[in-house]
C-alpha cells in the first residue's frame, strides 16, 4: 500500500512560518503530481497548492499566493509546503494528496484533478 507521512504541523503566531513535509512511505514520488488541502472545522475541505510530477509547474490558491511555496525536496520521496505570513484565518488541518501521472502526461503544465493517497493531516494553529 501507498503511504504519505505528513510532519510539521503545530502552533504558531499572526504572521509566523511553518513547514510542512510530505513523505512517501516505500516509494519515490517521481511520477506523481502532489497537492496540499486544508479543512477548517466545519469548512469544505479546500485546495492550496499543487506541483507537477516533473516539478516545473505549480498552482496556488489565491487566499496564499505569494504566501506559500510548494517544492520538491532533494530528496525524491519529499514535498514540502513552506508557509509564511500565517494569517487566523488559515488555522486548518492540512492534508497531502499524491497520484501517479502515466508517461503521456508528466509534462502537462496542470495538476491531476482526483488524488489517490492522503496524508493523515497536519493540525496548524495560528493564533496569539
Amino acid at each position: 500500500q501507498l503511504q504519505l507521512v505528513e510532519s510539521g504541523g503545530g502552533l504558531v503566531q499572526p504572521g509566523g512560518s511553518l513547514r510542512l513535509s510530505c513523505a512517501a512511505s516505500g516509494f519515490t514520488l517521481d511520477y506523481y503530481d502532489i497537492a496540499w488541502f486544508r479543512q477548517a472545522p466545519g469548512k469544505e475541505r479546500e485546495g492550496v497548492s499543487c506541483i507537477t510530477s516533473s516539478g516545473g509547474s505549480t498552482d496556488y490558491a489565491v487566499s496564499v499566493k505569494g504566501r506559500f511555496t510548494i517544492s520538491r525536496g532533494s530528496a525524491k520521496n519529499t514535498v514540502y509546503l513552506q508557509m509564511n505570513s500565517l494569517k487566523p484565518e488559515g488555522t486548518a488541518v492540512y492534508y497531502c494528496a499524491a497520484v501517479k501521472v502515466p508517461p503521456y502526461l508528466r509534462l502537462s503544465s496542470t495538476c491531476a484533478t482526483c488524488f489517490a493517497v492522503w496524508s493523515q493531516g497536519a493540525q496548524v494553529t495560528i493564533s496569539s
